[in-house]
């Protein structure tokens, strides 16, 4: 019972990563909110959770703000965010991506962050303490080609989780990053283009452990950051690749 009595909102939490992480952190005694754009998968999951079901589109300023409230509303502060949402481009030459793609991959990786931090921070410092997790990607750290903008976001919110972190720390938040490889979950047939026996074996040859990641790899590795047991913890943007960054 890691977090037993934190309040936590995990965005795109409904599958994938998100899912994996929320699981966890209710399994170790943490108040969860499930904050996705698919609303039923939401109410699905927070059902099973014992949670709270929030529909969000992190990149829309109001639906954050109203995310927020429902969620300081209910539990009085916010212990524990998870910006976990993300969407990417399908592979392509870089200057192919459509302009609507590209906004789109921005708003969703990285404007999300803004909002998250513009309409949760004021809380975390009022109560002088939190843990914001930032889900980047290896893509921000070993960049792979034809996926270039969605790669450049992940490069951002890796800097920015440096940057939040050390104007926050004075506060008593901490601010870290996950780094996965490709993992089973919804967006991988669109990192790969297409999902093949052939293009899986291509993607598995960059990884030296041989494997995907998993929800309950990412699961894992949040808790420990966002537990007390990581209370010195700021600023790092953790591998989660099975070697694929060495």
């Amino acid at each position: 019972m890691r977090l037993k009595d934190k309040t936590a909102i995990v965005t795109g939490g409904a599958s994938g990563f998100g899912a994996g992480i929320a699981r966890r952190f209710a399994a170790e005694g943490a108040q969860v909110m499930v904050a996705d754009l698919n609303t039923e998968g939401a109410r699905a999951l927070a059902a099973e959770i014992g949670g709270l079901a929030q529909a969000v589109d992190v990149a829309d300023n109001a639906s954050v703000k109203a995310m927020a409230g429902a969620a300081l509303s209910e539990w009085g502060r916010v212990d524990i965010l998870i910006n976990n949402a993300g969407i990417t481009h399908r592979p392509q030459p870089m200057e192919e991506v459509s302009e609507a793609e590209f906004d789109r991959v921005l708003a969703v990786n990285a404007k999300s962050v803004y909002l998250t931090a513009r309409h949760l921070v004021p809380a975390m410092k009022a109560a002088a303490r939190g843990a914001i997790l930032n889900i980047a990607s290896t893509a921000g750290v070993s960049p792979r080609p034809r996926l270039n903008w969605y790669n450049a976001s992940k490069g951002w919110m890796i800097t920015a989780t440096r940057a939040m972190a050390i104007e926050l720390a004075p506060h008593g938040i901490r601010v870290n990053a996950l780094n996965p490889v490709a993992g089973e979950t919804p967006l991988l047939a669109s990192f790969m283009g297409e999902d093949t026996p052939e293009m899986r074996a291509k993607f598995l040859a960059t990884i030296p452990m041989g494997r995907f990641s998993t929800p309950e790899d990412l699961a894992n590795a949040a808790l420990f950051l966002c537990s007390d047991e990581a209370s010195l913890i700021t600023g790092v943007g953790l591998q989660v690749d099975g070697g694929r960054c060495i």
